[in-house]
C-alpha cells in the first residue's frame, strides 16, 4: 500500500517512508491510497487475541512494506516489558449497570495518557522504516503539545539510536503535572522548551519549520531530517486504530453485542487524530453506528459539525482539559480528502484556514459528515459537575477530558434516544489533572502542592497511584527555557550542531 498527499503534490511512497517523512513536501498530510477492508472473521479472531497479536493484525493491513516479523518486533517492544501497568494494554470497563457506559482505559501506559499507545510503538516503527529505505541521515523529531504527546515522545524517543527529539509545548498551557513529565525526562537526545503562547502558537511555529524548504535544506546539511511525532505523522496515527478493533472485540467477548452489532464512540479530542482513527476503523469495516465528537469550551469542532464552517477566529480558553484547547485540529484535513477524493479542494480550504482563518465545507459534504459523526461540547462546569457525578453515582474517578466526553454522550443520547452501545473513550489518568479533579470533588485546598493532591485523590478514590507519577516525586527539573515562537527555528538548528547522542 503507498501513501499519498491530501494536497496532491507527493507522487506515491511507501508506509516506511511516509513515516520518516512525518509531512508531506506541500504541507499536506500522508493518507493511504486507500482504506483497507478487513476480511471475513477478522474481528471474530481476535476476541481470544491478546493486545499485541491484535495491533499485529491492523498494522498488517496499512504497513503492507513490512513483514510480518518486523511489525511483530515493533509491536513487542512497545507493549512489553512491563511497561504497561495492565497486562491487558487497554481496559474496557462498564461502570454502572448493564445500560450504563461502556469505557475505554487507554491511560495504562508509562506516562498514563492515550498517547503512549502510539508513542511506545512509533520508535521501533521509525527504527525499521530508516533500515528500509537505507536513510544515511539521522532523525530530529520535531513536537508540539497540548501536554501529553510532548511526555510520551519523549518517554518513545529518549536515547533511541540516529535520534534527537525536540519537544515545545505552551508555557502555561499545560498541567503542572505534565510540565514536570516533560521538563524533568533525562535522555541525552533530548530537548524540552515552552513557548510564549498558546498550543495552536507552537504548532504553527513547528508547521512553519516543516514548511520552510531552506531550513529543512540546511537542516539536512548538518546530518539530519526533520520528522514529526505529532499525530501529522502516520506512524503515529495508525497504532491508534488498533483500540477501537479491541475494544469490540472485548465486547463481542463479554456478549454485550452480537457480531454485527452496530456501537458507538464518544472521543473528547481536539485535535481530531484520535477520533480519526476511529473513523479509519469504521471505513475498514469496523460496525460503529456513529462516531460522537465531544469538545471543551473551545468548541471549533462542534460549529464545524454543525454549520460546515470552520472558523479559528474566536476567544481562546485555557480549560481544566488542557489538551484538547486547540483551535487548529490539523487531522480534520485527512477526512475532508477521504470524504471529498478531491486534493485541490482540500488544498483550498487549508489556503483559506492560513490566509483568512476560516473556510465552509458547504451543505452537501456537511450532510455526508453528519452521517458519520456528531458533536456537541461540554462547558467547564459541567465538565466538573461530570466527574462528581460519575463519582458519587458509580465510585469510578475520571479525568477531565473523559469527563467531557461522558458529558456529550449523555446528550447525544438524550438528543437523539439512540440505544446502540456506547464507548466513552478515557484518555488519561485522572491523577494527571488532581487539582481540577479535587476541586470538581470538592476536596480541593490551597495549600496542596501537586503531590500532595495526588495523594489526596488515592485517599479518597482508593485507585493505584501510577508509577510514574511516584518515581516523579523527586525528580530534578532539567529542562526550564522559556522562548518566543519566532526563536524556535534557532533553537532548532542549536540543538542539530551540539553534541550528538
Amino acid at each position: 500500500m503507498n501513501y499519498i498527499s491530501t494536497r496532491g503534490g507527493s507522487q506515491p511512497i511507501s508506509s516506511a517512508e511516509a513515516i520518516i517523512k512525518g509531512i508531506a513536501d506541500d504541507g499536506g498530510l500522508f493518507v493511504p491510497e486507500e482504506i483497507p477492508q478487513i476480511p471475513r472473521n477478522f474481528i471474530n479472531n481476535m476476541i481470544k487475541a491478546d493486545y499485541e497479536l491484535r495491533a499485529e493484525n491492523v498494522l498488517g493491513l496499512y504497513l503492507t512494506d513490512f513483514d510480518e516479523t518486523d511489525i511483530a518486533t515493533c509491536v513487542m517492544r512497545a507493549y512489553g516489558d512491563g511497561k504497561f501497568d495492565s497486562s491487558y494494554r487497554v481496559q474496557l470497563k462498564l461502570i454502572g449497570n448493564y445500560e450504563s457506559f461502556n469505557v475505554l482505559e487507554l491511560w495504562h501506559g508509562p506516562t498514563s495518557a492515550f498517547k503512549d499507545m502510539a508513542l511506545q510503538l512509533l520508535p521501533h516503527l521509525l527504527n525499521k522504516s530508516l533500515k528500509k529505505m537505507n536513510e544515511k541521515h539521522e532523525i530530529m523529531i520535531l513536537v508540539a503539545t497540548s501536554g501529553d504527546t510532548g511526555k510520551a515522545a519523549l518517554a518513545g524517543f529518549a536515547n533511541v539510536k540516529h535520534v534527537k527529539i525536540f519537544v515545545f509545548y505552551p508555557a502555561g498551557g499545560v498541567s503542572q503535572i505534565q510540565r514536570l513529565q516533560m521538563v524533568t525526562q533525562v535522555g541525552k537526545n533530548v530537548e524540552v522548551i515552552g513557548v510564549h503562547g498558546n498550543f495552536d502558537d507552537t504548532q504553527n511555529g513547528v508547521k512553519e519549520i516543516f514548511n520552510d524548504r531552506e531550513f529543512n535544506a540546511k537542516i539536512e546539511s548538518l546530518g539530519f531530517k526533520l520528522s514529526s511525532a505529532n499525530s501529522i505523522n502516520w506512524g503515529r496515527l495508525v497504532p491508534q486504530i488498533v483500540y477501537y478493533f479491541s475494544a469490540y472485540a472485548d465486547l463481542l467477548a463479554r456478549q454485550k453485542i452480537q457480531a454485527g452489532e452496530k456501537i458507538n464512540f464518544c472521543v473528547p479530542t481536539g485535535n481530531f487524530g484520535d477520533i480519526l482513527a476511529a473513523y479509519y476503523a469504521k471505513k475498514m469495516g469496523l460496525p460503529i453506528n456513529r462516531l460522537i465528537c465531544a469538545s471543551n469550551q473551545n468548541d471549533v469542532l462542534t460549529e464545524f459539525f454543525k454549520t460546515g464552517k470552520y472558523n479559528r477566529k474566536r476567544e481562546f480558553f485555557k480549560t481544566v482539559s488542557p489538551s484538547m484547547d486547540i483551535l487548529i485540529s490539523s487531522n480534520l484535513e485527512r477526512l475532508l480528502y477521504h470524504e471529498t477524493q478531491d486534493s485541490e479542494r482540500v488544498k483550498k480550504y487549508m489556503s483559506d484556514l492560513s490566509e483568512n482563518g476560516e473556510y465552509d465545507i458547504g451543505s452537501e459534504l456537511l450532510e455526508q459528515l453528519n452521517s458519520i459523526f456528531w458533536a456537541e461540547f461540554a462547558s467547564e462546569d459541567e465538565t466538573l459537575k461530570t466527574i462528581k457525578k460519575v463519582f458519587d453515582e458509580h465510585q469510578y474517578l475520571i479525568d477531565t477530558h473523559t469527563a467531557v466526553a461522558w458529558n456529550v454522550a449523555e446528550k447525544y443520547q438524550a438528543a437523539t434516544n439512540d440505544k446502540s452501545e456506547m464507548v466513552v473513550v478515557s484518555t488519561a489518568s485522572p491523577y494527571k489533572f488532581a487539582s481540577s479533579v479535587l476541586k470538581s470533588l470538592g476536596r480541593y485546598m490551597n495549600d496542596m502542592n501537586e503531590f500532595q493532591m495526588i495523594d489526596r485523590l488515592h485517599e479518597i478514590s482508593h485507585m493505584q497511584i501510577p508509577q510514574n507519577f511516584v518515581e516523579l516525586k523527586t525528580a530534578r527539573e532539567l529542562h526550564t527555557k522559556i522562548c518566543d515562537k519566532n526563536e524556535m527555528k534557532n533553537l532548532v538548528e542549536k540543538f542539530a550542531v551540539s553534541e550528538n547522542s
